[in-house]
């Protein structure tokens, strides 16, 4: 059976901003330094954020909101690892235990992180990872269960970003966010609407993974063939059932990079902006230098910068992963 979200509205997401003020900051927005994009992009870094990644916002919120009785066997998420950094960073401020199901091709960076953190790694299989992303729970594990994407509490979380954007680029023709499972730009697209804006807000993925294009094309949710690249924070198997209503409904539509754009699009972040992403982060900045987001005033929202140093070092020597 289809699970239904309930709405995350404005006063959700409000309220979210001023529950996780004690954690999550607020990142800056600065022009991407390029000569010949087709637009003015700016990048709203929440590579910046305590863990390197927008997902200390969600995360925040979540637990915040959990009561202690939920809290008392500790706390459990899935992720690829930019999430269960999120987690493991306030269970570790509340002091209670955490354990990260993680799927098999996790980056080493993300894994040393979940660990310096002082979380529990279980590593599966994607496709069984993947499972525990759609049954809302991992069977093995007690716990309270942070989902990823798919909780008003994460979702309201992540459109605070909107609200920053809003605010520091009132003039924004389009916003380009990357889409791992749709929490965050759904979530900033919720903020949007709810202070009465239509700017279009794009999902960025990439080709070896992106279920979002493909549902939007078939009028309804894929399951596609997911392929590992060095972008790991984006695409997974499908775009989650009770996701599709949200995304099919507040995003502008999808825009697909190569992994070998990405790449570029990471490489020219570092030289020109002196600025680190991951494969994910970088994948907005690619959209909006395709040209396929408009022109005028784009932001990109460059969500992480957990990247492993060996793959950085390959892209700024010059190679795709």
């Amino acid at each position: 059976m289809t699970r239904t979200l309930p709405a995350v509205g404005l006063e959700d997401i409000e309220a979210a901003r001023s529950r996780i003020s004690h954690s999550a900051i607020r990142t800056p927005v600065v022009p991407l330094h390029v000569d010949d994009a087709p637009a003015t992009i700016l990048l709203k870094l929440e590579c910046l954020q305590p863990i390197g990644s927008f997902k200390l916002r969600g995360a925040s919120n979540a637990m915040a909101l959990a009561s202690a009785h939920a809290l008392r066997n500790g706390v459990y998420t899935a992720s690829a690892g930019n999430m269960a950094q999120g987690v493991a960073w306030n269970a570790r401020r509340l002091g209670i235990s955490c354990h990260v199901v993680v799927p098999d091709y996790a980056p080493q960076a993300k894994l040393e992180a979940i660990k310096r953190l002082g979380a529990q790694i279980v590593p599966v299989p994607f496709e069984e990872w993947w499972q525990v992303l759609i049954d809302h729970e991992y069977p093995s594990l007690d716990g309270f269960f942070v989902h990823p994407v798919s909780d008003p509490a994460v979702i309201a979380g992540n459109g605070t970003i909107g609200l920053e954007i809003l605010e520091d680029v009132p003039e924004a023709d389009a916003i380009v966010v990357p889409f791992g499972g749709g929490g965050l730009s759904c979530g900033i697209a919720s903020a949007i609407r709810g202070r009465g804006h239509d700017i279009p807000v794009y999902a960025a993925e990439v080709e070896t993974a992106a279920p979002l294009a493909a549902s939007l094309e078939a009028g309804a949710p894929q399951r596609i063939q997911h392929t590992a690249s060095f972008v790991d924070g984006i695409g997974g198997g499908s775009v989650l059932a009770e996701m599709w209503p949200l995304a099919s409904r507040l995003l502008a539509g999808s825009i697909v990079s190569s992994v070998a754009h990405i790449a570029d699009a990471l490489r020219l972040l570092v030289q020109r902006n002196h600025i680190v992403a991951e494969g994910a982060g970088a994948a907005s900045i690619a959209a909006a230098l395709s040209g396929r987001a408009g022109t005028g005033t784009v932001v990109c929202v460059v969500s992480g910068g957990n990247i492993d140093h060996s793959i950085l070092c390959e892209i700024l020597a010059g190679s795709t992963p």
